[in-house]
């Protein structure tokens, strides 16, 4: 029979573990980068790069990366999880509550995901105690190291305690840039990665967590109405910020322009994972160690001797060939920190990307940020987040050479804020007309609202300080 979970029905383990405090590097990092001890968090999880991002609240009110931790292992396939027992890990927008930490878990401690959501349920999804957590084994979970999930753990104890109601989890199969888009644009997935890009786009562009409710069997983001949202009936009249929209949609545009681009000048598609991942950090101290039998000590958390190992990496359609251990660049990571304390969230990519791809297909640099104004003091770049990830790698990042198609994207000239950009081939838009999001507007008004005035991002802002 299959799992449908990581923890349930196993032995609960009564321990102080949950106790942990922060470390003292931890608390040095907090005040160097002006957050709170107990400020506002969110978490991001990216499946193919098997990275998972922890971003606190600083004192502008906005979210900012506080660290990075390479994830030991996930199970199953780029997707969403679909029924109980296909070993799948979620990806989605899930509230993590207070109530679904679990201190006594026996893979350490865990952090319930919530699935199903709303979502999932409007659409007939099922399964159940699909978990972040420790021991570095996945049936259809978020795997870490002990030494992460406490750290980790003990953040969103901090944010509790100090009144936050409810810890948005971003799940994504991939970071979702232009490059990457062109890269799976033949799976099944997405029309939906399309609807999770939408959200994933306000949070690059604002920094801030992205208002989720669920209608008509799919996600709305920052959506205000005088109605109300029910997961599987038609959608009330709701209008957005315009500035929220505005910015999103000019991201939007720039996005389809290159991924259309890309797959004009021949960038290849790819087959993602059949047995899940592990960050290449992991992957390779395991080859290393000639395989699983003992513990294996990392600069990011110790790896059970038990572990489970993807299979090897999928071979990929690049006129460079198949990836295989040659062409890896090995990952380098961090020595411990000077109070003792691995630095298990910190580390320097050499491959950046899913280990089952070549490396120079898998950068989140591969394409160069977009420069332009932006109203009401958004972040302009088209990832704006790579400027918070520079801050926690300890030394400069690897030199990087663009590979050709990359480098012919990079050739695009800029368009001027608001300007529209010819439409890409119909092949190539996937979206379905209800996720095709509204040109901007004085106010985004859809579904038929009329339009009314809204308080601006820099309120917004304020408001969260």
């Amino acid at each position: 029979m299959a799992l449908a979970a990581c923890d349930h029905g196993a032995t609960p383990v009564a321990s102080e573990r949950h106790l942990q405090p922060l470390s003292e590097r931890t608390l040095a990092d907090l005040e160097a980068k002006r957050m709170s001890k107990g400020s506002p968090i969110l978490l991001r999880v990216f499946k193919e790069e098997s990275e998972l991002e922890v971003w606190k609240q600083d004192d502008s009110g906005r979210f900012a990366l506080l660290r990075t931790y390479p994830i030991c292992r996930w199970s199953g396939r780029l997707g969403p999880k679909i029924k109980e027992g296909d070993r799948q890990a979620p990806e989605g927008f899930y509230p993590l509550g207070p109530g679904q930490m679990n201190p006594n878990s026996s893979n350490y401690l865990a952090i319930n995901t919530g699935f199903p959501n709303a979502y999932d349920r409007a659409n007939g999804r099922t399964g159940a105690f699909l978990m972040i957590h420790g021991d570095c084994a996945s049936v259809g979970c978020y795997a870490m190291t002990d030494e992460q999930i406490a750290e980790i753990y003990a953040l969103a104890r901090e944010a509790f305690f100090a009144g936050q109601k409810s810890i948005q989890l971003q799940a994504f199969p991939f970071r979702m840039t232009p490059l990457n888009m062109a890269r799976h644009r033949d799976s099944p997935n997405m029309p939906f990665w399309r609807m999770l890009k939408q959200g994933y786009d306000r949070f690059e562009v604002t920094h801030l967590e992205p208002k989720v409710n669920v209608c008509e069997r799919r996600y709305v983001f920052d959506a205000d109405t005088t109605g109300q949202f029910s997961p599987a009936d038609r959608c009330p009249a709701y209008t957005v910020p315009a500035d929220i929209a505005a910015a999103v949609g000019e991201k939007e545009r720039r996005d389809d322009i290159m991924t259309a681009e890309l797959i004009r000048r021949g960038t290849p598609t790819v087959r993602g994972a059949t047995d899940g991942g592990m960050n290449p950090i992991f992957l390779t101290a395991v080859r290393r160690n000639g395989g699983p039998g003992a513990p294996i000590r990392t600069a990011v958390g110790t790896i059970p001797a038990r572990v489970n190992p993807p299979d090897e990496p999928v071979e990929t359609t690049t006129a460079a060939g198949p990836a295989t251990d040659e062409s890896m660049p090995e990952p380098q990571a961090d020595v411990a920190s000077a109070d003792g304390a691995v630095p298990v969230g910190s580390f320097v990519r050499s491959s950046p990307g899913s280990q089952s791809e070549p490396p120079a297909l898998i950068t989140r640099d591969e394409l160069p940020p977009v420069q332009a104004s932006a109203p009401n003091g958004f972040a302009p770049n088209n990832e704006p987040a790579a400027m918070a990830r520079g801050s926690i790698r300890s030394g400069p990042p690897p030199a990087y050479v663009p590979p050709a198609h990359a480098k012919a994207a990079n050739a695009l000239p800029p368009r001027p804020l608001g300007a529209l950009p010819p439409r890409p081939p119909a092949a190539i838009e996937q979206r379905s007309m209800r996720e095709r999001p509204s040109a901007p507007a004085t106010t985004a008004s859809l579904s038929g609202a009329p339009p009314a005035a809204v308080d601006g991002f820099d309120n917004r802002a304020a408001a969260a300080r």
